[in-house]
């Protein structure tokens, strides 16, 4: 097992994928002569050429229809958006392109497309360039939506995604480009829809997804300190929502806490505490808990996004008042 940086383990994932099938191509913004603007399908132009590596004009509208277009006659195009605050110039051929076409059409025509690139809060960036996004395209039907937390499930994640049948929405973070994992070399796929149990508690279920599962994870080591064992579950993939596991440790741990860096109102959070309250509500020992980002555009000054995002100190308050701990 080495350890690779997430951004090579998205590369490999394309580059593995298109040298086993032809019809695999990447496109977007930067992507070939630069590289990629997080040096992401870095060498990917030399191996693949100008056809199966395509840079666009400025125009997401126009190459997320093209991409559309081509996957509904056969090729499986991979489209990297810059950040997905950009994806809403292009929503429309999403939402009433990719996501119905299949139903639309009677079967017809599929469209087996992946839409990529970075979602969120990446520093001093500002209101228009740190959104998240999961939610908004998790409400759409049509869509599977899968948001990896690290470069191992980056990899398998990724893979089969470009292999699904259906359009998906793959949301990374650019704050996690250099971060490192073990992945391994040989080849391995992770199916969408399950969920990760990331480590085993008995106290209480911490459920999140992508680069917020950082936070999750300092709080159950801090709280592991306090004598408090946190079972810590990662969604992994936000459309479809794998509601058994986190139901399954609710049973077990009888509270939860999820935690997620998006606005409160129609979150991914607001959806697994309803699914858990109605379908295991007599196993709950408290009110289910969110911690989620603050519910206003994110602000420039550093100070203020630390007052806005969730952090480890407010998910193990959260979990001390759901276990009713004074101290």
């Amino acid at each position: 097992m080495r350890e690779i940086q997430f951004r090579e383990a998205l590369r490999e994932a394309m580059v593995e994928e298109m040298r086993n099938d032809g019809n695999i191509y990447l496109m977007g913004e930067e992507v070939a002569e630069y590289n990629g603007a997080y040096k992401v399908s870095q060498g990917m132009l030399d191996e693949f050429g100008a056809k199966r590596v395509i840079d666009t004009p400025i125009s997401e509208l126009g190459f997320a229809g093209i991409g559309i277009g081509s996957a509904m006659n056969g090729l499986r195009p991979i489209i990297e958006f810059m950040t997905f605050n950009f994806s809403l110039v292009a929503i429309d051929q999403i939402i009433n392109g990719a996501a119905k076409i299949m139903s639309m059409s009677g079967g017809q025509f599929s469209v087996p497309i992946v839409f990529r690139g970075p979602t969120g809060n990446a520093g001093m960036l500002s209101s228009q360039h740190s959104q998240c996004f999961e939610n908004w395209y998790a409400n759409c039907p049509g869509l599977k939506v899968v948001v990896p937390s690290n470069p191992y499930d980056a990899k398998g994640l990724l893979k089969s995604a470009i292999l699904d049948p259906d359009p998906v929405i793959f949301m990374e973070s650019e704050v996690m480009y250099g971060d490192k994992g073990e992945v391994p070399e040989e080849t391995y796929y992770i199916p969408l829809g399950k969920a990760k149990v990331v480590s085993e508690g008995t106290d209480v279920t911490l459920v999140g997804f992508g680069k917020i599962m950082k936070v999750v994870i300092a709080a159950a080591a801090e709280l592991e300190k306090e004598g408090i064992h946190a079972e810590v579950i990662d969604l992994r993939t936000v459309r479809p929502i794998d509601y058994d596991t986190v139901i399954a440790s609710v049973k077990k741990t009888n509270r939860l806490v999820i935690v997620e860096e998006s606005w409160p109102l129609g979150s991914i959070a607001t959806e697994v505490a309803f699914k858990v309250q109605k379908d295991a509500f007599d196993y709950l020992d408290a009110p289910i808990l969110r911690i989620m980002g603050g519910d206003v555009p994110l602000p420039y000054a550093p100070t203020l996004i630390q007052e806005y995002l969730p952090n480890p100190s407010r998910v193990v308050k959260a979990v001390k008042e759901v276990m009713y701990v004074t101290k």
